[in-house]
């Protein structure tokens, strides 16, 4: 068999692509960015021609490095959430597609839950109605593109339409099902009755396949494009949150990803079904496991925005002494105690996801005053992320789901520092695997199951996963975390009444 595996993740903000050999070891790997879109309040959009020609500058450059794609035994694909990418029957996009921040569907929505009842949605799907989902979009879509609904010939997500670039094959993938209230959660299958309830046509749904199936090869058109092999086997893959819990080790029941990408949040791994309103319900990429999940707009995100509208001096001081920006925010935020001083962020910078579902929802920084520095907006900035994935913990424990060790993943695992006060907020320990190629990994794990490069995942992640590092709460900090962590749950309860007031449409 041939010695590699391809690993794609279609990210918010950039396609990352990685090139592993069988222990898991990166070969080569590239980066291409990619914009978001913002036209009005509430909208998020992407333009999914951009993610393929993205991919295929990455691959390119990985080749132009001395990789010989001609190696690679199979392609794996995750992608981000929640994407509703309307094709017609030769596969042409018709509309950008809303991405998992955007919320313009909330009214519709509204509508749905009402008509239909909201409990009725929830014992199918696992997962409340809200405007992030798939659902809410294509609903969206007949309500305002009536032009682009009629031309619709499928809705795809994020990794099934790079997968239907590099094959021909139009599929879903069972773990990006959750985006769709007509997928019954139990059985892992469209449910005909709901498709009909919410007026979304069984056809426009593609049939669904395990994300580790090899659901075609690439053909001559992709392989001119991307300059990969033709006849390369390529999976189905999956949800980035369902691999990069693969690919930091998540295989059994109770073992907990916790997601430091653009976004934040965790994936708790169940064997049976266990859904709760508050928070996400979806298949992992592993059979027979679901993920009980907390998916938050605040990650990473709030550090990549902080530095971008804040971080010139930082990026000119950085170019003299050798440090990135953010090597630099770090330590400033260093500088500063634990609990900031009694500075508190909300997070909330595309509204919230779980588990308090508004997108109303402001960012606040709350506790300013003339001692305050950068270094407390940038630390009181991770600790904000920290008390979401806190919250969301919170959650799963009275669902009945807890958290033993957290496995980061994400550029976030990055910062000991950051990674230290979630243990410290949280009071879990965390296990950081490779951190940055983790999501990748796990697509490429899918592939070479899918392959038969491994027998089974628990053997793959045998060979693949190795711990970087470990860190463990401190005790001392608990008590001015804590004291903090009420004023945040305060703060949110106290303003939303004032954010959903004046909110913008």
């Amino acid at each position: 068999m041939k010695p590699y595996l391809l690993g794609i993740d279609i990210g918010t903000s950039a396609c990352k692509a990685a090139v592993f050999d069988r222990n898991g070891e990166v070969i080569a790997s590239a980066s291409e960015e990619y914009p978001v879109f913002y036209p009005h309040p509430g909208w998020a959009e992407q333009d999914p021609q951009d993610w393929w020609r993205a991919v295929c500058t990455a691959i390119k450059r990985m080749a132009a490095d001395g990789v010989d794609l001609s190696e690679i035994a199979g392609v794996g694909i995750d992608g981000q959430s929640w994407s509703a990418i309307p094709v017609d029957q030769a596969g042409n996009v018709l509309a950008r597609t809303p991405i998992w921040m955007d919320t313009r569907a909330q009214d519709i929505c509204d509508e749905y839950n009402e008509r239909l009842g909201a409990d009725r949605i929830f014992r199918t799907a696992g997962n409340s109605l809200q405007p992030s989902y798939t659902t809410a979009k294509i609903l969206w879509y007949r309500r305002n593109l009536p032009e682009v609904y009629r031309r619709t010939y499928k809705i795809l997500q994020s990794n099934s339409y790079i997968a239907f670039r590099l094959t021909g094959s139009m599929t879903q993938d069972i773990s990006q099902g959750y985006g769709l209230h007509c997928f019954d959660m139990r059985t892992g299958a469209w449910d005909e009755e709901l498709c009909e309830a919410l007026e979304i046509p069984r056809t426009l749904l593609p049939d669904i396949y395990p994300s580790h199936a090899v659901i075609g090869t690439v053909t001559d058109q992709a392989a001119e494009e991307s300059g990969l092999t033709a006849g390369t086997p390529v999976a189905a893959g999956g949800l980035d949150a369902a691999c990069g819990t693969l690919g930091a080790g998540v295989v059994h029941p109770g073992e907990t990803q916790e997601q430091g990408g653009q976004a934040g949040g965790m994936s708790i791994c169940i064997d049976a079904y266990q859904a709760d309103p508050r928070l996400i319900l979806g298949y992992h990429v592993v059979p027979g496991r679901w993920l009980l999940q907390g998916g938050t707009t605040g990650g990473g995100g709030v550090m990549r925005w902080l530095e971008r509208e804040f971080g010139a001096y930082e990026r000119e001081a950085g170019k003299g002494c050798g440090k990135s920006s953010l090597e630099l925010f770090n330590e400033a935020a260093e500088a500063v105690g634990p609990g900031c001083d009694g500075m508190v962020f909300l997070p909330y910078m595309s509204g919230e996801r779980s588990p308090i579902w508004d997108p109303d929802a402001k960012g606040v920084y709350y506790g300013m005053d003339f001692g305050k520095t950068k270094g407390h907006f940038i630390r009181a900035a991770m600790e904000g992320v920290a008390y979401s994935l806190h919250h969301n913990l919170e959650i799963a424990r009275e669902a009945g789901a807890e958290a033993e060790v957290l496995r980061a993943m994400g550029g976030s695992a990055n910062s000991l520092l950051w990674t230290q006060i979630k243990s410290d907020i949280t009071g879990k320990p965390i296990v950081v695997p490779s951190s940055d190629t983790a999501t990748t990994l796990g697509a490429a794990i899918l592939a070479g199951v899918g392959v038969g490069m491994y027998g089974s995942f628990e053997e793959a992640v045998g060979l693949t996963v190795k711990e970087k590092r470990r860190h463990e709460p401190n005790p001392e900090h608990r008590e001015v975390y804590e004291r903090n962590y009420q004023i945040y749950l305060e703060l949110y309860d106290q303003l939303k009444g004032m954010m959903k007031k004046y909110r913008k449409r």
